[in-house]
């Protein structure tokens, strides 16, 4: 579990195949084969690392919900049981990809609206808390084909926002809260097939 509080911002050292390399610092003071890194939302298990890298497998279903372009990632070490959750509990588990529709200064802060697909747009309410890129953030408004995030000018210095533009493709995590109300409220139950169904139908 992360709190979507980033520690760094890393370097893409290599991307091959099914494994990365990230360039960093801060997060490898305490690391140990094994542990968890969130990257850029992704949570990533470190199998090597060395004085200034860490190096993760990433699976093709991770491959294939993510987006893994950016030459900058945003690194946190997993929640220590005895620390603060300065912002949302946030699993690494990315559910989708957004595209950021645009940018705009408001008073202090940058407004910044994207887009996503209608299944994760369901799961993200005004008010509510999203992970972006790995990044814990406060929903200012939500609709049906898109979604705004409000970030103080400090989030976007130390994290890789400082390099997003109109078109950027980011991670998106949803609530955890949201996704097991939805899959409460949705689940259906399958018929039970039972021994004398089986029998009379000659398949035992």
């Amino acid at each position: 579990m992360f709190t979507g509080i980033i520690e760094e911002v890393g370097q893409l050292k290599s991307l091959d195949g099914g494994r990365i390399e990230i360039f960093c610092e801060k997060v490898l003071e305490d690391v140990k084969i094994g542990d968890s890194i969130n990257t850029n939302g992704i949570c990533l298990t470190v199998v090597e690392f060395g004085e200034n890298f860490f190096t993760a497998d990433v699976m093709p279903e991770t491959l294939r919900k993510t987006s893994l372009v950016d030459k900058n990632f945003n690194l946190e070490r997993a929640l220590k049981l005895d620390g603060r959750l300065g912002g949302h509990i946030v699993s690494g588990h990315i559910d989708g990809v957004g595209k950021i529709l645009s940018i705009r200064e408001e008073g202090n802060a940058l407004l910044i609206n994207l887009t996503a697909e209608s299944s994760l747009l369901k799961q993200i309410a005004p008010k509510g808390s999203v992970a972006l890129d790995g990044i814990s953030l406060t929903v200012v408004d939500a609709g049906a084909k898109n979604f705004s995030v409000s970030m103080i000018p400090h989030t976007r210095e130390v994290t890789n926002f400082k390099n997003k533009r109109v078109g950027s493709l980011v991670n998106i995590e949803t609530d955890i809260l949201a996704k097991y109300i939805e899959r409460l409220i949705n689940f259906k139950e399958e018929p039970t097939i039972t021994k004398d169904f089986l029998a009379i139908n000659g398949f035992i």
